[in-house]
């Protein structure tokens, strides 16, 4: 079985590489971000890379207090310079900038770029940060988190990383947040700040104006302690669900647990829905994730498969009322084992602009019957039962 998931996964790998140097991207429709009211600040959603970090690189040649700053990947790009010589020119006038990356997300990226003048503080997020002691008995975790909190005023989260291919050739999400839950976002760098940064690093205090109910709620997983309540986040949502399930994600590799949820769903009369890429950038997730189509397609779970980009979102929203924007994915690596933030906003109007922003996307996919996938070549289907138990290790 190994040589096969091996010959396998090469096939696909070869396939994928001629795909990728003859991809031709083309436009797709995005939505212009709006700033929405909620409780005591706001809401504003982005869809597209431009405008999104236009208003991110404004916060930071803004701030006057504090900066923190946090992503997976940070490319040497044009996109990526702006960023850091925003940084640096927030240290030089005195602001506090701590930045946080992942080495292992920036492999390809050389390592001179992330050389910064000390007067920016910088942590290098390693596989095992922060697993201490002879036995280590949790993940690692990789630090997947996307993250911006300038003066502890405004926050921006979601599935965006840095660099200019996601600027205008990804379609995204990610959420501008004013109010109350600055404070949480805030919370959340400085913990992992305060646990994962080596001996010697500045030590960053909590903010102490956090509101105990919020209808913008941050959930984390924090790898270091065994705390995964993104994943139960998901599953509470789902389970009240009585009227729609609307999902976008970039890739689609539920547990038994997640999976039996959204059927049970279905079931019940709910309107599940979940838009995916047709070909996301990972060869290898989109066959896990395709294992999965025919179950869901029998049981009425219709999916959507987006076209002419790489549709990178994390979201969902449910009855019109709840909704999630942030960095985890729906599989097992996301929910179980990275560093991920995402923001769980109860509130009418964001849903109703979240179910907006669904209708537009599903405009730009092809909807997938049970017929045709029942009709896919033999070859598809044999290579899928090959891979299907390499599912837990994504």
């Amino acid at each position: 079985m190994a040589a096969s998931q091996a010959v396998t996964i090469a096939a696909l790998t070869v396939v994928d590489s001629v795909r990728k140097r003859n991809q031709v991207t083309e436009r797709f429709p995005s939505a212009p971000p709006r700033e929405l009211p909620v409780d005591k600040g706001a809401v504003t959603i982005y869809t597209k890379g431009r405008a999104l970090y236009d208003d991110m690189l404004a916060a930071i040649d803004g701030a006057v207090d504090r900066i923190y700053f946090e992503t997976y990947i940070w490319k040497d790009d044009r996109v990526g310079r702006r960023f850091k010589d925003a940084l640096i020119r927030a240290a030089e006038r005195g602001v506090d900038v701590f930045c946080a990356y992942d080495v292992f997300g920036n492999l390809v990226v050389k390592q001179s770029f992330f050389k910064f003048p000390a007067s920016v503080h910088v942590l290098r997020h390693l596989p095992w940060s922060g697993l201490r002691g002879p036995i280590v008995r949790r993940s690692p975790g990789l630090n997947h988190r996307k993250m911006l909190i300038v003066d502890d005023e405004v926050a921006f989260v979601g599935g965006y990383n840095i660099g200019s291919l996601y600027a205008n050739r990804w379609r995204d999400t990610h959420a501008r947040v004013t109010g109350e839950a600055v404070a949480d976002l805030a919370n959340a760098f400085v913990d992992y700040w305060n646990q994962i940064s080596p001996k010697g690093s500045p030590y960053l205090e909590s903010p102490t104006d956090r509101a105990w109910e919020s209808p913008i709620r941050v959930t984390r997983n924090v790898p270091s302690v065994g705390v995964y309540p993104i994943r139960y986040s998901y599953l509470e949502a789902i389970d009240r669900a009585s009227e729609r399930i609307w999902l976008t994600h970039a890739y689609l590799i539920p547990d038994d647990d997640l999976t039996l949820a959204l059927l049970e769903a279905a079931d019940r009369g709910v309107d599940v829905r979940i838009i995916v890429p047709a070909e996301s950038n990972h060869i290898v997730a989109d066959w896990l994730s395709r294992g999965f189509y025919a179950l869901l397609l029998s049981r009425g779970i219709r999916l959507f498969l987006y076209q002419n980009a790489m549709v990178h979102a994390k979201t969902a929203t449910i009855d019109g009322m709840w909704s999630t924007i942030g960095t985890a994915n729906l599989d097992r690596l996301s929910l179980m084992g990275n560093y991920e933030i995402n923001i769980e906003i109860t509130d009418a109007d964001v849903a109703a602009e979240m179910e907006s922003i669904f209708a537009m996307d599903a405009g730009n996919c092809i909807e997938l019957t049970l017929t045709e996938w029942q009709n896919r070549p033999l070859a598809a289907k044999i290579s899928e039962k090959v891979i299907t138990p390499l599912r837990p290790l994504l």
